[in-house]
């Protein structure tokens, strides 16, 4: 009579044992599944970091056709196409995105970045309009200062500059980029200060010193402003000075500045060379 609720008790043993199993491997799969998250998630951001453009761009071109719809390795490929300068792929992969029903007021901003980088400056201030105005993002407005430069409509383009420099802790891009407003518009005193600031935020921003010369010699000021920098940057920015006196016609102070600038880079200044060479040319025809 015992021997059938031994036998019981010994399926049902079986089948807890079973279910143990079962139940081990699901959390073992659930576990590599989130191991595989956390590597992909790794590898993507390091594809849209520090890797090749191409390479990025060959990664989430295979991602994305292996799990279409999945918005963020489509906003990967999007990046990638930027990273790569391929300004029409970029538009497209950016405009894809914004497609999407998941697509947020950022990936508008994205879009309107790549076209801008693609020289579509009216299409991308159609996209910025869609935009409402309670998206206030230190990309929006560095992009909506740009475009206002590019209508030459200088008040806009002053307020969105200021507007964002407030939102950003790393001002000097967009400082600068403000300044080579001043400049393009002549008014070089206002175009000086803001290199000038662009450079105190950031002292390594090869840009804008070479800005601030231009707006000096602009002005026929051709000594060097006193700012950080290297050997080979004075002789870089003394060439940029040399250029501007020819331009003025100051030749003489011109080749003296040429002169200098070859004398200064700690190596061959090839470019120095090759303009202080015309100029004697010319003097000597």
């Amino acid at each position: 009579m015992r021997h059938p609720l031994l036998i019981s008790i010994g399926v049902a043993g079986v089948i807890a044992l079973s279910a143990c199993d079962q139940s081990g491997e699901a959390q073992v799969n659930r576990a590599l599944q989130d191991v595989n998250v956390v590597d992909e998630s790794n590898l993507n951001d390091v594809m849209l970091t520090v890797a090749d453009p191409n390479e990025a761009v060959t990664y989430f071109t295979r991602a994305s056709n292996n799990e279409p719809g999945r918005i963020d390795l489509m906003r990967g490929l999007a990046s990638s196409m930027v990273r790569a300068s391929r300004g029409p792929d970029a538009v497209a992969a950016w405009q894809a995105v914004v497609d999407h029903e998941e697509a947020n007021n950022d990936d508008r901003v994205d879009l309107a970045d790549a076209m801008i980088r693609a020289n579509q400056w009216e299409d991308a201030e159609g996209v910025l309009n869609t935009i409402p105005p309670t998206h206030e993002t230190f990309k929006r407005y560095r992009l909506e200062a740009m475009v206002a430069d590019s209508n030459e409509d200088w008040d806009r383009a002053d307020s969105f500059y200021e507007t964002a420099i407030g939102l950003t802790t790393k001002p000097a891009g967009v400082l600068n980029n403000w300044g080579f407003s001043n400049l393009t518009r002549g008014d070089y005193t206002a175009a000086e200060r803001l290199f000038v600031d662009a450079i105190r935020h950031d002292p390594q921003l090869f840009t804008a010193k070479n800005n601030l010369v231009l707006a000096r010699g602009a002005q026929r000021n051709y000594d060097l402003p006193v700012i950080p920098m290297t050997q080979t940057e004075r002789a870089q920015l003394l060439h940029t000075l040399a250029l501007a006196a020819v331009r003025h016609g100051d030749v003489s102070t011109g080749k003296g500045l040429l002169r200098e600038a070859i004398d200064t880079h700690p190596q061959h200044f090839e470019a120095a060379v090759r303009s202080l060479r015309a100029l004697e040319d010319n003097v000597t025809n």
